[in-house]
């Protein structure tokens, strides 16, 4: 993947943009689903029939468009830039989905603790597994697609700010990595095959993600969703290795399709706005913005602002 030419920058941004759309879209469709009694969700999916606009986004996309707007100004992720934006956008709006240990971190950075000490201090010192590192990871695996050794080391630099724990930052390689293939090598795929999985696993270090990924490869992609979710999980837990593997599972399983990959993803429940997140943010880098539905796009709460 070390390419020969130099990709402008601009075509880098636009990567990164495109995964950041299918992330924000997908974040806010799955968010929509949390205040509806489960019987109505279900009828919904069963009738593919979208939630009424608008679409609130969630700290999901918050955070990925810091992430985003990090590699726009700096053309890398610059830490103690991408520390403080969090902080930032969190005491701005802190209501917007945080979980409670993301919370306690951002606001000791806002606060003016050096974030490494922030991220480190937390669970007796191992840092977090969670998923937050994975579901910002995407638009990193789109900008730096050319290149793996820059790629791992971006994506592990974008989560360690908040996810100290390494299976937190493989969370966010093998979400990187899984973005890099669909740049590169989809067209060169089956629509329906293992092969992103067998490519991130090849990279990614052998932490829990990577086991409960591995185990991915043993789950035909004609299988349910839902059977998938009850074996890999379905993010509820809230760390990596019960979110990741599923959403590299469904984006394979839909890798040519936006819609269907994000109706699995949310049906599974679960996490529902960080499994569409994630799974959206990799889909969309193979189908482009066609893929997504105009009227889904339109019902997404505006985005552009977060990143001027």
């Amino acid at each position: 993947m070390n390419a020969s030419t130099v990709i402008p920058e601009q075509d880098r941004l636009n990567l990164a943009m495109l995964s950041l759309d299918g992330l924000s879209v997908g974040d806010a469709f799955g968010q929509s689903f949390f205040f509806v009694p489960p019987a109505v969700a279900d009828s919904r999916q069963a009738e593919r029939h979208i939630p009424p606009p608008p679409w609130f986004y969630t700290d999901d996309t918050v955070m990925a468009a810091a992430v985003v707007k990090c590699l726009g100004r700096h053309g890398k992720i610059d830490q103690d830039w991408l520390a403080d934006e969090f902080a930032r956008e969190y005491r701005r709006e802190p209501d917007r989905g945080y979980g409670g240990t993301a919370r306690g971190i951002l606001h000791r950075i806002g606060e003016g603790m050096p974030w490494k000490d922030a991220a480190a201090e937390v669970f007796d010192g191992e840092g977090s597994c969670g998923n937050g590192g994975a579901m910002r990871a995407a638009p990193v695996g789109a900008w730096f697609h050319d290149d793996l050794k820059e790629l791992v080391e971006q994506a592990k630099r974008s989560a360690v700010v908040t996810h100290f724990h390494p299976d937190g930052q493989a969370g966010a390689i093998a979400v990187a990595l899984a973005a890099a293939w669909m740049v590169t090598q989809l067209d060169n795929q089956r629509p329906r095959s293992h092969c992103m999985i067998e490519f991130v696993l090849a990279h990614l270090p052998q932490t829990e993600t990577w086991w409960r990924l591995k185990k991915a490869l043993t789950l035909p992609l004609e299988m349910s969703p839902r059977t998938a979710a009850s074996i890999l999980g379905n993010g509820s837990q809230v760390i990596s290795s019960d979110t990741v593997p599923f959403c590299l599972w469904c984006a394979c399983r839909h890798a040519d399709d936006y819609t269907e990959a994000l109706w699995s993803a949310v049906g599974v429940q679960g996490d529902m706005d960080t499994n569409c997140a994630i799974v959206g943010s990799l889909v969309t880098l193979g189908t482009g913005y066609e893929g997504i539905p105009a009227d889904w796009l339109a019902a997404r709460e505006p985005l552009q602002s977060r990143l001027s």
